[in-house]
This record gives C-alpha cells, structure tokens and sequence, in this order.
C-alpha cells in the first residue's frame, strides 16, 4: 500500500509527540503544531497497514454476524444478573450501574466501582455481555490493561483474544 494511498486525517494538537490511532476504521494522526505528517506515515507504515488489513478483515466477518433482538427491559435484567453474579465470584462489589450509549466502548469502570454500560451492548450475543462484564470488574483489582491485568482476564477466559476480535467485529455492526 502507497503511503499517499492510506486515508487519513491530522489533527494538529497540542501535545509533545505524534501518535497514529486507528479507532473504528478511520486513521487518525495526532501531531504537534508544525509536524510533516509523511513522517509519522513512514515511521508506522508496517503498522498502519497490518491495522487496516485487520480492520478489512473484520468488515467482511461483520457481515455474517447475527445482532441479538431485546427489548430494553430485558438487557438491562441481564446487564444486572451478570454484575451480580460475577461480583460475587470476584469477590468485589460495584456501587451503581448506568447505562448510555457510547462512541467508542463497550463499559467502563470508575475507580468510585460504578460501572457504564454501553446500550449498544442489547445487541451482542449474551456470552459476550458475560466477557464486557467480567473485563470491566477487573479493573477493581487492576486498574490498566497490563500483563497483571490479563493474567486475571486469561484464569476466566483462555480464549480472551478470540472474544476481544469477535467485539471489535460487532463493533461494527452495532455503532
């Protein structure tokens, strides 16, 4: 792929070095005032091309995808059950659970314990509820995605990767 070739936008910004995101499909350079963007392109290039044949990758496997049908009701029933049940297995305990539609993640957990939860998740298949849930309640007993954190991710899910495709892929049959 020619570098000209690969879409993407700068967003000139205060900050003390560049970096490349690729959230959702779209290539973003963020850069200090007065930065060549071809740099950062050539630097990332390998990079940049791997993520985007991801990305492709996972169009494709969006398509397949079935999206689950609930009522509001319903989701948030599970949404609770889950929390209940694996704050108990985990021996940790959230505070509130809200529920709001998110731009670019599925839940979050406050260091207060209360954890939000994207609406979009009434789409996905219950076993990947039972992994956001499980992913978010973690953060209680490590807080970043380090090697700790993972190791406590793989006890439950040896197959955490597999899962962490398979919602990126939903991603982009849900947002």
């Amino acid at each position: 792929m020619e570098l000209n070739k690969i879409p993407h936008e700068v967003s000139y910004r205060n900050v003390k070095y560049p970096r490349v995101e690729l959230k959702t499909g779209k290539l973003l350079l963020v850069l200090p005032f007065g930065f060549d963007p071809e740099i950062v392109l050539r630097k990332h290039k390998r990079w940049i091309c791997k993520k985007i044949e991801f990305i492709e990758n996972c169009l494709k496997e969006a398509e397949n995808k079935e999206i689950a049908e609930r009522k509001e009701k319903e989701f948030r029933e599970i949404i609770h059950s889950l929390v209940e049940r694996i704050s108990e297995e985990m021996g940790e305990k959230l505070n509130k659970i809200y529920f709001r539609t998110m731009r670019t993640k599925w839940a979050s957990c406050s260091t207060k314990k209360n954890l939000t939860v994207n609406k979009l998740m009434k789409f996905l298949p219950e076993h990947l509820l039972y992994y956001i849930i499980f992913h978010e309640i973690a953060h209680l007993k490590q807080k970043r995605h380090n090697e700790r954190f993972w190791g406590i991710i793989e006890k439950k899910f040896d197959d955490y990767k597999v899962l962490e495709r398979e919602l990126f892929i939903y991603w982009f049959c849900v947002a």
